[in-house]
């Protein structure tokens, strides 16, 4: 029979699991708010009385590399346990990587490197984007794919791009000269 009391050991429970909701929600709102802009959200799935699952898109500028941007795309589920946060989301994530001015390279890398991270599911999926170089072509390869750490993930995309002169400069820079 229920009651309405909630015995200590159930309130000690919702704490913990409220807790843990609110630290997850203000660590990735804090990450993605440095590193990311939401550019615009468009629904895919109409849910009666809970948010829609939507496709996100987000801008970012590579933070070793200026004059480098990333766009991508990345599904966010909807509903009870979307909006709680407990949702696991899919990994059908796409990304396009493009040079938008002069390329300056601010530090030596290493062949995927990682660029931005991201978790996907309250405990075990992330999404990474990862930089790479193309020695012998000049040109700069992006990839994103998730990962959860029992069995892994083959879903993942990739972009690259060409580094080419910008504004007068006579030669670009070399990705092999900044590579590790």
């Amino acid at each position: 029979m229920i009651t309405g009391k909630i015995t200590g050991k159930w309130l000690a429970i919702a704490i913990t699991v409220t807790g843990a909701l609110l630290a997850q929600a203000l660590l990735t709102s804090a990450h993605a708010a440095d590193d990311r802009d939401l550019l615009f959200k468009k629904s895919i799935v109409w849910r009666a009385l809970t948010p829609n699952d939507k496709l996100a898109v987000y801008g970012m500028d590579d933070p070793v590399i200026e004059g480098v941007a990333c766009h991508y795309t990345l599904p966010e589920i909807g509903g009870v346990s979307g909006t709680l946060g407990m949702a696991e989301e899919v990994s059908d994530i796409s990304i396009s990587c493009r040079q938008y001015g002069q390329v300056k390279f601010k530090e030596k890398f290493e062949q995927g490197s990682e660029v931005f991270r991201e978790r996907r599911s309250l405990v075990f999926k992330r999404m990474h984007i990862v930089r790479s170089c193309d020695p012998k072509r000049n040109i700069m390869v992006y990839m994103v794919y998730s990962d959860r750490p029992i069995e892994g993930s083959p879903k993942n995309s990739t972009s690259s791009f060409a580094i080419q002169p910008w504004g007068g400069e006579e030669a670009p820079q070399r990705c092999s000269d900044w590579l590790k």
